[in-house]
Formats: structure tokens, sequence, C-alpha cells
């Protein structure tokens, strides 16, 4: 049996993965997990070979999730599922070592086949992502990205340096980086045009 923890924040989306990964006779879902901190600590208390997961969720982005997961189980094949086909995100996932990066609209039959497919050592991409993914190449670094991200939550300089551990006059400068890199007028303007191009 093909064992799959799947990480998804919609109740929905994730209930029907769930009764449809279940109905195959070689798949067997043995948890769930509602974001991807739930999901850490899944992995670390059940015996997986796919962790499934999407890719924008609360807490922890699936991308953080694989991450952190391959602390605890090095030989967990990650697979993403994603509504967005935005270049960044696919080009991130496959840095992060994934063996999958499918639609959510894929039918059920080609996500099962896709998790069969992984668990013989093959890569599966929708080909529409792969397209994607040769475009925009992002020009951010992780630290830009990471406050970026927290700018875009409408966090103030002052309590962006005190949650990375900065000074606030190197995260004014990580900021004007990113905001110079992105054509960008601000840093919301900045967060604004790396999340849609999947950066973020």
């Amino acid at each position: 049996m093909i064992k799959v923890l799947i990480a998804e924040d919609q109740a929905l989306v994730r209930g029907a993965l769930v009764a449809l990964l279940n109905l195959e006779f070689d798949i067997e879902v043995v948890a769930q997990a509602a974001n991807g901190r739930e999901a850490v600590d899944l992995v670390k208390t059940h015996e997986i070979d796919v962790l499934l997961t999407d890719i924008e969720m609360p807490m922890m982005t699936g991308l953080e999730l694989i991450e952190e997961a391959k602390k605890y189980k090095p030989d967990v094949k990650t697979v993403v599922i994603t509504t967005f086909a935005r270049a960044g995100y696919i080009k991130r996932a496959l840095v992060a070592g994934v063996r999958g990066v499918l639609l959510k609209d894929c039918p059920s039959e080609q996500l099962a086949a896709a998790l069969r497919q992984i668990m013989q050592g093959k890569k599966v991409i929708d080909p529409e992502l792969a397209i994607q993914a040769l475009d925009d190449a992002d020009p951010l670094s992780d630290k830009e990205r990471k406050l970026l991200r927290l700018a875009g939550e409408g966090k103030k300089t002052a309590e962006i340096a005190t949650e990375l551990f900065l000074s606030e006059g190197t995260v004014r400068n990580y900021l004007s980086e990113a905001i110079a890199k992105l054509n960008a007028t601000n840093r919301i303007d900045a967060a604004r045009i790396a999340r849609q191009k999947g950066w973020l």
C-alpha cells in the first residue's frame, strides 16, 4: 500500500482528495492536516510514503512544509497539488526536490497514476506547469522573500526586525533591494508582484 499524508487547508478539497484516493486498491490516506504546522507533527508520528501538499496554506506554506518534512523523513516522496500555474511556485517546488507537481483540477485517476509512478522513482509534472516553469526567473533571495511576505502581511519594519532577529536598518536594506529588483513602487507593491509571480 502507498501510505499518503495530505496537507490542504480547504476542508472540502481535502475531504475530496481523501475520499478519492481511498477508493484506490493500493493507496491509503493515513493522515490529513489543515495546515503546514499540523502536517509536520503528523510526519513525525506516521509512517508515510508520500506527502501530498497544497502550496498556499496558513502558518506554513507547502514548500516550507516539504523542507521541514525532509528533516524527519528524508526518504518521503513529496508531491505538490496546486490551483496556481505560477512559474515561481513550480521552480521552487522542483528545487525543493518534489517528485510531482499537479493541478487540483486533474482527474482523480491521473493523481493516483502519478503517485504510483512517483513510487517507482519517476517525476510527474503537469505539462502546463512545466511550460510555465520555463518562464520567469525569480530574482529574490530567500531572505528578501521572507521579509516581503511579512511586509505584505502589513507588518512594520520594527515588527519584522524583531521577528527575524535583524536590525531595522538591515530589514530596510533587504526590502529596498527587493523593491528595486521587482521595479515596484513600495514594499506592498513588491509583495503583490512577487505573490502574483508565485515567488512568495
